[in-house]
């Protein structure tokens, strides 16, 4: 981080007006587990603990002494299942399962205590590096663990680090050490549907932007958000215009679209997305392209289909020769 503000120090606060600072798997707060990458996890699977080394197993085994429950600390959890399998599959995650006993809320609570004291020391340390430079500290993003979400105890947050549950607020402490140091809580899933989800996996991204929104509202922290999934379709993006007002929670400071590619310039997708700028520019009103275009912008309806009836003809010019 000080390597990059001293090689960028003439931008910061201009140029550069916010800086995003990586924090775990994709720059996410969380524990790396459910690797995609490399084929070891599937959605919907719960992921596994990260804890079994001897870097976890150490301050387990402290924590459970100090607390006078030393045989807690010997391992984590063995019955918690593995990366591909269901809440009920397993003898720690189903309905009536030991993440709710004594022993399983002490350990879900010293894992999750873990992730949040690694969070609040990077957001510590940006903080005073990037201090006074101007530009807007965005610690880091949180993972938008979406599946699961409708079961007692949201399983695949609780591998995460999320100590998530039907009875436990996950994000609210999360939340709070983003807002204790005045820095944005970036979030995903903003443009996701209950609806569109498998019903088998019991997910609800509506729930939990809800949840979210509510946690940072309520420990005073800035929003921002950004959708999960390449989508270029009005659904997706009205269900971002939802997300992103005040109406209840927190409203969105900002909005990060992903991704710019060759098909975000396509003549609908093109017209969606301008669509959505336009209406996030009004405050989240549904703003539809006008026909005509009198600010000279080229933004308008007749405009780009114009465009794309061109590239069209061009296309089939070339392929006629």
């Amino acid at each position: 981080m000080r390597s990059f503000r001293d090689m960028f120090k003439d931008y910061l606060g201009g140029v550069i007006v916010e800086i995003q600072v990586g924090m775990g798997p994709c720059g996410e707060l969380r524990y790396p587990s459910y690797p995609e990458s490399n084929g070891t996890w599937r959605l919907p699977g719960i992921g596994e603990f990260q804890c079994y080394d001897k870097y976890m197993r150490a301050p387990l085994e402290a924590s459970a002494e100090a607390k006078g429950k030393k045989e807690w600390g010997k391992t984590g959890p063995h019955v918690a299942g593995h990366y591909n399998q269901f809440p009920d599959d397993t003898g720690f995650y189903s309905r009536e399962g030991k993440w709710n006993s004594e022993n399983g809320q002490f350990f879900l609570e010293w894992y999750s205590g873990k992730l949040l004291e690694h969070g609040d020391q990077v957001v510590a340390a940006a903080k005073g590096i990037f201090q006074g430079t101007e530009a807007k500290l965005s610690a880091g993003k949180v993972a938008g663990i979406y599946w699961h979400y409708k079961t007692r105890s949201h399983a695949p947050e609780l591998t995460a680090g999320y100590y998530n549950t039907r009875q436990q607020d996950g994000y609210l402490p999360i939340a709070q050490i983003f807002g204790k140091r005045d820095v944005v809580l970036n979030f995903t899933c903003m443009e996701m549907r209950d609806g569109e989800q498998p019903a088998q996996a019991n997910c609800s991204p509506e729930e939990l932007v809800q949840q979210v929104k509510m946690a940072t509202k309520t420990a005073v922290t800035e929003l921002a958000g950004e959708n999960a999934l390449e989508r270029y379709d009005e659904c997706a993006f009205a269900q971002v215009l939802a997300t992103s007002k005040s109406d209840s929670g927190n409203g969105l400071s900002a909005f990060t679209y992903l991704r710019m590619n060759k098909r975000l310039f396509e003549g609908k997708n093109w017209r969606n997305f301008v669509n959505l700028v336009k209406s996030m520019s009004e405050g989240g009103r549904d703003v539809s392209l006008s026909k005509q275009d009198t600010d000279h912008t080229k933004l308008y309806e007749g405009f780009l289909n114009k465009q794309d009836i061109g590239t069209k003809e061009a296309v089939k010019a070339i392929k006629e020769d």
